[in-house]
């Protein structure tokens, strides 16, 4: 494909250089934790994100002159969930017109909507060919389509040169002011309309008055049974809406073992006994957190908000920590400082008549959640700056 490079698809991960990659990783615009090839693996491995359950690794590297200057983590999907970017009406268009819509491939970290680099490369010109060699994958395995999902600008700019469809995507973030920084949880209130600051202020008294106070636990202080009894937890929240949890026990105890410094949990207790949890992904490096996943053993107004919002916000000003992403949709997130943040992700479709449908489609969908989006912010929960 190229004079001068190797490139492989892998599908045993373990075969990866892990060092290689995470290097790779670190050289990148918008480096994650959830990019590291520990924590794929760890998907990979507790059987969470195998071909059992419709993801089977296709993992694509480029290699020059014996070292590593590209790889994407790429899956051969036989459904959609798990993704965060909803294309179930297209694969209906495909059945309904006798079209074989899966296996599809997916660019993508399994069952985690967030932003960052997904085409690792070196360079730009790699990274094109990053994604000229994804292309070929799905060329030759005659594959319906290839999404590649929260994205980031580098990775857009390659795909977009070869005419891949653009989707739009709206979530909803923390951020610490641009050129300054709130001392604590009480002066970001206090940057709060005067409703929204009432209104939180009432939720936190609720839990306070049940009695719950919230333990931190950091790294290597987020014990066995501190796991436990979160995935017990973690359990419950897939439960209460009829549903599977996508990761498995194992995969928790990998990832711990693995990840252990990107790990922070907010344990809710009364009268010292656990009865709920709360998971955030941090890099403190880059000063950033992921709102991950949560549960409780029973159910006690506002305790939602607290262990997911609250004590996590406190903690990461507390930390220097800049942004904190709330995680898939969510408007009420709005109302707690939480503001409407652009997400990204780029189609291939091999038939072409589908492709210009999509593409009338995602154009109408754009203009629709920018409108959308314009009205979030004309509710923005901040005071006005006169």
């Amino acid at each position: 494909m190229s004079v001068g490079h190797v490139i492989r698809v892998h599908q045993d991960l373990n075969a990866l250089d892990a060092a290689a990659w995470d290097a790779l990783l670190a050289a990148q615009a918008q480096p994650t934790p959830f990019m590291r090839l520990d924590y794929l693996r760890a998907l990979h491995d507790s059987g969470s994100a195998v071909p059992e359950t419709g993801w089977t690794p296709r993992f694509v590297t480029i290699e020059r002159d014996g070292c590593l200057v590209g790889a994407a983590p790429a899956y051969l999907k036989t459904h959609s969930w798990g993704e965060y970017v909803f294309d179930f009406a297209w694969a209906d268009a495909y059945r309904r017109h006798r079209l074989r819509y899966y296996p599809k491939l997916l660019v993508a970290v399994p069952f985690t909507p967030a932003a960052g680099s997904r085409l690792l490369a070196s360079d730009a010109d790699t990274r094109r060919l990053l994604a000229a060699a994804l292309r070929a994958v799905a060329e030759q395995q005659q594959l319906s389509s290839i999404h590649l999902l929260f994205h980031d600008a580098a990775d857009a700019a390659a795909v977009n040169a070869d005419g891949w469809l653009h989707r739009a995507g709206v979530q909803f973030h923390w951020q610490q002011p641009e050129g300054a920084t709130w001392p604590d949880f009480a002066a970001f209130l206090a940057s709060l309309q005067r409703d929204k600051r009432k209104k939180i202020a009432q939720e936190r008294r609720k839990v306070a008055d049940a009695g719950v106070a919230f333990t931190v636990h950091h790294g290597n202080d987020i014990d066995r049974p501190l796991w436990d009894f979160f995935f017990d937890c973690y359990q419950r929240t897939y439960a209460a809406h009829h549903a599977r949890p996508y990761l498995s026990r194992d995969f928790f105890t990998q990832a711990a073992a693995r990840l252990a410094a990107h790990w922070v949990m907010f344990v809710a207790r009364r009268g010292g006994q656990p009865l709920a949890a709360s998971l955030v992904a941090v890099d403190l490096a880059n000063g950033n957190a992921w709102g991950r996943y949560w549960g409780s053993t029973e159910a006690l107004p506002c305790l939602h908000f607290e262990a997911c919002y609250y004590q996590p916000l406190a903690w990461c000003i507390a930390q220097g920590v800049r942004r904190f992403e709330g995680g898939a949709q969510g408007e009420h997130k709005l109302a707690r400082g939480l503001l409407p943040s652009a997400t990204t992700s780029s189609h291939w479709l091999a038939h072409p008549e589908f492709s210009r449908a999509v593409d009338d489609f995602l154009a109408d969908e754009r203009a629709d959640l920018a409108g959308h989006v314009n009205e979030l912010h004309e509710r923005s929960p901040f005071k006005r700056q006169i």
